[in-house]
């Protein structure tokens, strides 16, 4: 080989290696972030939770296999905990303007002392394409944007991933790791739902065994006060609903019947105490002002922010269905079925079918697999009706349902015992 030759063959080499390195010591996080394909902006945030948080907004196809449909801005936190840390990705299934605030710091993130990604889902807030096209909001397309941004961030966290979300949030990290199972070490997903259809079936009958008994008589007396009252209740209850503006796809008396009805599941959801539930012979306002903080009206508004959940709901995510038989005597409804596309989406939107494809195959991954997943849920909480507790004669996917527990159901809020065991097996799958 003659000498300039193998100079050039040297020098192209060099280049190339150069080139393949990641930025220098000397370049800011701002700066290597910024020089990631796909990152079209990056601001600075404070924080007291991180060394350092930044606003990271990536540019991402419409269309994962379809590039040419167009792009829209995904909103991305990342709180810098150091390269040689372990990197929490949060598979959030909504908005996440409130990661913004400076202490935020979600819980494995603080656990493990490990970096924070924090990903907006798409069509929520400032990760809404421009062209709001409900085609493009399925699972698999935000999987595809989660896949994106853990391959983009790699090059600059290249120790082990930890996915982690809460309730929808927790479906996604669920939904992420079957589509693409290789790329994170563990998962944690929060109280997540896995559900069957748009009215699941299962929740109705947990409403009839959680608690105590006198829990749920305290409930049902409530919710059956309410409905005898609705001549005295309907009046507040459309006077508050005109003053926040909301628009209903019904009359506001079906409005009414629906939010008690709505009652029994965002109680036991939220752990409210059942001591805090107003007697049947409580006032006209006490029993009103009960109601409308444990089921605001609100959610019945197709224009609340909660439509593109809506919309999944009804495609692939499933939802839950009302027992309306012990209230049918007092009801302006012969029946609930259908409510979700009838109340909560909007009319072009009605007919929208659900495909239960995914729910199938999110199962068979579960039950043909045995990936490091740790499941937690609340043993109040409704939503474990149509959770992941299952599972059997798995090694490494473990489940943890707080006693007592609500949709507030953490690592932290375990009983000691529980929590410490959680946290050392977390431990020891990381230094595997």
């Amino acid at each position: 080989m003659k000498k300039s030759v193998r100079f050039s063959l040297f020098t192209t080499l060099a280049l190339l290696l150069l080139c393949s390195l990641p930025l220098t010591a000397q370049d800011s996080l701002s700066e290597r972030l910024l020089a990631l394909e796909g990152v079209a902006k990056v601001e600075e945030l404070p924080t007291t939770a991180f060394p350092e948080k930044y606003l990271v907004y990536f540019t991402q196809p419409i269309d994962h296999n379809n590039p040419s449909k167009g792009t829209f801005r995904q909103r991305v936190v990342v709180g810098h905990a150091g390269f040689s840390k372990p990197t929490v990705i949060v598979t959030e299934g909504y908005g996440g303007a409130y990661a913004l605030g400076s202490a935020y710091q979600e819980e494995l993130s603080k656990l493990l002392d490990a970096n924070l990604i924090f990903v907006e889902h798409r069509y929520f807030l400032e990760s809404t394409p421009t062209d709001c096209d409900w085609t493009y909001l399925t699972a698999e397309a935000s999987a595809c944007d989660l896949h994106a941004i853990r391959t983009t961030l790699g090059a600059l966290y290249q120790k082990k991933w930890i996915a982690t979300g809460i309730s929808k949030g927790g479906q996604t990290t669920l939904i992420y790791r079957t589509f693409f199972p290789n790329d994170v070490d563990i998962s944690v997903p929060y109280v997540a739902p896995l559900c069957k259809a748009v009215e699941d079936g299962r929740h109705e009958p947990f409403l009839k065994k959680v608690g105590t008994r006198e829990d749920r008589r305290k409930v049902k007396a409530f919710q059956l006060e309410v409905l005898k009252r609705k001549a005295t209740l309907l009046p507040l209850f459309e006077a508050y609903c005109k003053e926040k503006n909301y628009r209903f796809r019904a009359e506001v008396e079906e409005i009414f019947d629906f939010s008690v009805l709505e009652y029994s599941f965002a109680l036991w959801q939220w752990g409210t105490p059942t001591e805090e539930i107003p007697g049947t012979e409580a006032t006209d306002e006490a029993l009103f002002r009960h109601l409308i903080t444990i089921s605001e009206p609100g959610y019945f508004d197709p224009a609340g922010g909660f439509l593109p959940f809506f919309v999944q709901a009804a495609k692939e995510l499933g939802y839950y269905g009302y027992d309306t038989k012990p209230f049918q005597k007092y009801l302006s409804v012969t029946t609930s079925k259908g409510y979700l596309h009838r109340l909560m989406l909007p009319e072009a939107l009605e007919n929208l079918q659900f495909d239960a494809a995914l729910h199938q195959r999110i199962s068979n991954y579960l039950r043909n697999n045995d990936p490091k997943i740790m499941f937690i849920y609340g043993e109040n909480d409704p939503w474990t009706a149509a959770g992941v507790t299952w599972l059997k004669g798995k090694k490494e996917m473990r489940v943890f349902v707080q006693p007592g527990g609500s949709h507030k159901a953490r690592i932290q809020t375990l009983p000691q015992a529980m929590k410490e065991e959680a946290i050392a097996i977390l431990k020891q799958w990381l230094a595997e």
